[in-house]
């Protein structure tokens, strides 16, 4: 697939070694579709053989006021927007983006994720584990919106989040979804930094070309990434595999179906344990 055909997303290359990938759906909050991730994973596939990129900043469109409002399915995404030769590339099962996921774990060069609205669900997830530097405008909320669907949380933070802010806190933001303010973001270390809204993406683009030479050695810290990232490869994937299996079993119980009735009649779900 190439960068021209993506509809999904935008894939902004510049002379300076800078690449711009944006989440481009402002109709739908950039919810990521089959269709968005797949085109994520070419973005991320083309970055790695294009010598000339260095850095890639990852962010949501400026129309949308969002990163992204987590995952969104339609059978008709699949059927009318995915070209038929990649139909084979969307597997359907993997619930938890395992192959995006591994995609940029593996993924040679520095990501800054710029977070610059609400990102909830997936949409949280992606960046916090994909992204190396994550910068947020100080208006921007989040959420592990996953209990709320009765359904698993996906890109290996089951595994991740209780790495990073220990098994209480993560478990906290799993059993009960609550709503996070970048400034409590920052506090946990989920994000690096907090800035106005007017200030973010000129701060992420002064941070990417410090990883750039001149100012940045880009050969050790391709190297750094990839020591840092190899021992947890395994984990992450084994992971993974065990999130889309809890997926599976989430997907067919009755709170998810009641979860999805509630949110078309815009009422609290009212679950069952079953």
């Amino acid at each position: 697939m190439r960068s021209e055909d993506f509809k999904d997303i935008l894939f902004e290359k510049e002379e300076n070694g800078i690449v711009t990938v944006i989440l481009n759906r402002p109709e739908r909050k950039n919810a990521l579709s089959p269709l968005t991730l797949l085109e994520l994973i070419h973005a991320v596939e083309i970055s790695e053989k294009d010598k000339d990129i260095k850095v890639m900043i990852l962010t949501g469109c400026e129309e949308a006021n969002s990163f992204s409002s987590g995952g969104y399915f339609s059978t008709k995404d699949i059927r009318e927007q995915i070209p038929p030769e990649h139909l084979g590339e969307v597997d359907l099962k993997d619930m938890a983006s395992k192959k995006l996921c591994l995609k940029f774990w593996d993924f040679s060069k520095p990501v800054i994720a710029v977070l610059n609205g609400l990102a909830v669900g997936g949409g949280f997830t992606l960046p916090v584990v994909c992204a190396d530097l994550v910068y947020a405008s100080d208006d921007s909320w989040f959420g592990l919106y996953f209990i709320k669907r009765a359904v698993m949380p996906d890109f290996a933070t089951t595994y991740l989040l209780p790495f990073l802010i220990g098994f209480q806190k993560a478990k906290e933001l799993f059993y009960f979804g609550d709503k996070l303010t970048a400034q409590d973001a920052e506090k946990l270390g989920l994000i690096n930094k907090v800035l106005p809204p007017d200030e973010l993406m000129p701060y992420a683009r002064e941070q990417a070309l410090r990883l750039i030479p001149p100012k940045g050695p880009s050969v050790s810290i391709k190297l750094m990434k990839k020591t840092i990232h190899v021992y947890f490869r395994e984990i992450i994937e084994k992971q993974l595999d065990l999130e889309n299996k809890g997926w599976v079993k989430t997907i067919i119980s009755r709170d998810f179906g009641e979860s999805l009735k509630a949110l078309k009649e815009k009422r609290d779900p009212i679950f069952v344990g079953k």
